[in-house]
């Protein structure tokens, strides 16, 4: 990593979707809304170009404990599904990762409008 690369904040898009996510995401994902307000990206990129961003929480280094998903959503149709789950860390709001199933990873991320569960498959008898 390059020593003049800063966190930066979170964009709009970025900030819409996390709070939406976390206000229809787990149960217990609400109790993260507080920490929205000091999240910063770190300037570390995914190697294939996609949307997914690891974050800094007031500065602090990201943590590197159990990941936890607290909100997952799939979008798009059969021929272009994709995915987007948020986790956390030590308690700590970590990161945002988008991924393709039908397709390449995205390169930006989804407006919340177009997110959906993904129905549980019924359990193998």
């Amino acid at each position: 990593m390059d020593e003049t690369q800063t966190n930066r904040n979170l964009t709009s898009d970025e900030q819409h979707l996390i709070r939406w996510m976390l206000e229809h995401g787990e149960p217990g994902a609400t109790e993260f809304l507080p920490q929205v307000e000091g999240l910063q990206v770190l300037p570390t990129r995914c190697p294939c170009g996609c949307a997914s961003i690891d974050f800094s929480i007031d500065g602090q280094p990201k943590p590197i404990g159990s990941m936890h998903i607290i909100a997952d959503f799939v979008y798009g149709g059969n021929s272009d599904l994709c995915g987007v789950f948020l986790f956390e860390q030590e308690g700590l709001l970590a990161g945002l990762e988008v991924y393709g199933l039908a397709v390449d990873a995205p390169k930006t991320v989804p407006a919340p409008d177009v997110l959906r569960t993904l129905p549980l498959a019924p359990p193998i008898a």
